[in-house]
């Protein structure tokens, strides 16, 4: 008989020795580049808080750089308020950069853009990048690393823009599924609103990611705990999790067409070279 998987399964972890590990990780990727700090996207939702909140409790605040990045044209005043509040509550001051001025002259400039609506996905991941872009900015004027915010969640079935918010230096909650994050969160002081609110890029108005997704995060660790922590035949997985056998062939289809985002770039064998010397 296949065993039975549940949430509770997957979040009865000890956070507070999960952040101290995680800490010393922050501290040693530090000493290893000789870099004077981190910077760290803050968006409103629960992945970035919780990476700030890690990094502001191990390394501290004065070596931890937040930028507040929105597209005033796109991101909802919620986030950016709570964003604000966030960076506020942990006592040090919110850096805002408004977005939509850069995606503008993108737009102009793009001789194949066409409109929002569109050009939504690319002009969504666009965003994304130029995110990135500035993140790196700032790490390279003050000699910093900037901080990644995905889960292991969104790493595996590749809910994250290439060379976007995928583009960074580590990734210290890349170990943690999605409701452990939010637990993590919870533990380390961070508001519930934030902790518990619905994920979501903004990288276009109204997008959430279970709605893009079409599955819940609670069926996405279900599955993907069952198959990569428990190795259980992924046949088996929805009579452990209850989750349907479609969500799950979804899940696994996530998984496999994002492995290039996982992986770096490819090239071509190096017997190529040895063979073309004869």
């Amino acid at each position: 008989m296949t065993r039975k998987v549940t949430l509770n399964e997957i979040v009865n972890l000890n956070y507070e020795k999960i952040s101290n590990k995680i800490g010393e990780f922050l501290v040693s990727k530090l000493e290893e580049a000789g870099a004077e700090g981190f910077v760290v996207g803050i968006s409103g939702g629960v992945d970035s808080a919780t990476t700030f909140a890690l990094a502001v409790k191990h390394v501290g605040k004065d070596k931890v750089l937040p930028l507040i990045m929105p597209d005033s044209e796109v991101t909802p005043e919620e986030d950016v308020r709570d964003a604000k509040e966030l960076v506020e509550l942990f006592g040090l001051k919110p850096h805002v950069i408004n977005i939509a001025p850069i995606v503008g002259v993108y737009k102009s400039a793009i001789p194949i853009y066409e409109n929002d609506e569109a050009d939504k996905v690319p002009l969504g991941n666009t965003r994304a990048r130029i995110r990135m872009t500035l993140l790196y900015y700032y790490a390279n004027k003050l000699n910093r690393l900037v901080l990644g915010t995905g889960d292991r969640s969104e790493i595996l079935i590749g809910y994250f823009t290439k060379y976007g918010d995928g583009g960074v230096d580590l990734l210290p909650i890349g170990i943690l599924y999605k409701n452990q994050v939010r637990r993590l969160a919870v533990h380390l002081g961070v508001p519930e609103k934030i902790a518990f609110k619905p994920s979501s890029p903004r990288l276009w108005p109204g997008q959430t990611a279970e709605g893009e997704l079409g599955v819940s995060y609670e069926q996405v660790d279900l599955v993907l705990y069952s198959i990569f922590d428990l190795k259980i035949p992924p046949e088996e997985v929805p009579e452990a999790t209850g989750v349907p056998e479609e969500v799950v062939r979804r899940i696994l289809d996530l998984h496999k067409k994002s492995e290039h985002k996982r992986q770096p770039p490819p090239t071509p064998p190096l017997d190529i070279v040895y063979e073309a010397r004869g």
